[in-house]
């Protein structure tokens, strides 16, 4: 890692997680394969805060920890790279073994649990939807019932988030997740 540390994927210690390597990775790493409108990548680490502002919109304020473990919901793909969820099914066991130990070593290390509850999960995996179909729809050319089909209806207005739908340099991206989760982090 840029940081100096060496990250063991197979078993990763929290020890040597840094979020400077993973925000660096997350504004490097595509969303869609690339495959999305603009002169810059639509980078994990926007889509992660787009995620993280769907979970935050989606109820009355969250405490700031969940909003964090939102934030982090990609994190170990700043390592192994963001695979489409056809492929990542198809792959199955090592990688999610894989990512598993990954993600536990990031929750760890930033002061989450290792395995996160269950209703947390569900929730952010409903931002993480919604994150999928805005994306889709704005970004990588989908009708919007080819989305809804694919990844479920919105039940949020959306409009009021189109500005995270720009993609950008990967120096901003990094620099933008790493504001948002010094925002989070702190006491």
């Amino acid at each position: 890692m840029l940081s100096g540390r060496r990250l063991d994927i197979i078993d990763p210690s929290p020890l040597d997680v840094e979020i400077a390597d993973i925000a660096h990775g997350l504004a490097r790493v595509a969303r869609w394969n690339g495959q999305t409108r603009g002169q810059e990548i639509f980078s994990v680490a926007q889509h992660a805060l787009l995620v993280e502002a769907l979970f935050s919109a989606a109820e009355p304020e969250p405490p700031r920890r969940e909003k964090l473990a939102a934030l982090l919901h990609d994190g170990p793909e700043y390592v192994i790279g963001d695979l489409i969820s056809p492929f990542k099914a198809a792959v199955g066991g090592d990688y999610r073994r894989i990512e598993t130990r990954l993600m536990r070593a990031i929750h760890i290390r930033f002061g989450l649990p290792p395995d996160l509850a269950p209703e947390l999960t569900k929730r952010i995996k409903a931002a993480d939807r919604l994150s999928a179909f805005m994306e889709a729809t704005a970004l990588a050319g989908f009708a919007e019932g080819e989305a809804r089909r694919l990844f479920g209806e919105p039940r949020l207005s959306t409009r009021r988030f189109a500005g995270f739908l720009e993609p950008m340099r990967p120096g901003d991206a990094e620099a933008r997740f790493l504001a948002r989760f010094a925002e989070l982090d702190g006491p």
